[in-house]
């Protein structure tokens, strides 16, 4: 949103799960050059004009990166930034897997039973050999670890260029 108000950038947030979306969007149905899309970011970024620039906030942990860095690619112009906030530790705390594969975790989401879903928890220099694989050129990857609290998680910020 701040680069939408600050900047009068046009953003639009992609998002797969229905509730998520609907929270988002009338959220901020008043910020001008905000808007979102309800679907899958691959096929939503197949269809679209390339972007100037992505940010993805923990949402690849759900993707199979050999699906969605192709996309991702595809779906920037050359020189594009790109940013991702990944997971370094799974949501038990675990560290990342040096191996391409997804792990099965339990989401727990408010009222709802625990969900099942598959998460690819993978190391910084794995996440930077893929990208560089697939055209994206690595600038930098940091961990974020959580300054208070009791949360074993810690995400990776890694700054890339299409």
């Amino acid at each position: 949103m701040h680069l939408a108000l600050a900047h009068g950038a046009r953003v639009t947030g992609i998002e797969l799960s229905a509730t998520q979306y609907e929270r988002a969007a009338s959220t901020h149905v008043d910020v001008p050059g905000v808007s979102f899309a309800q679907g899958d970011v691959v096929e939503y970024l197949a269809e679209a004009e390339p972007f100037d620039a992505a940010y993805a906030i923990g949402t690849l942990a759900f993707v199979d990166p050999h699906r969605v860095l192709p996309s991702l690619r595809d779906g920037l112009r050359p020189g594009a930034p790109l940013v991702l906030s990944l997971l370094h530790t799974d949501l038990h705390g675990r560290g990342p897997s040096t191996d391409v594969a997804p792990r099965e975790q339990m989401i727990l989401l408010r009222d709802d039973r625990p969900l099942p879903v598959h998460m690819w928890v993978l190391a910084p220099q794995l996440w930077e050999d893929l990208l560089t694989g697939y055209g994206i050129r690595v600038e930098a990857v940091d961990l974020l670890h959580q300054p208070e609290g009791n949360t074993p998680v810690i995400l990776q910020l890694v700054r890339a260029r299409r």
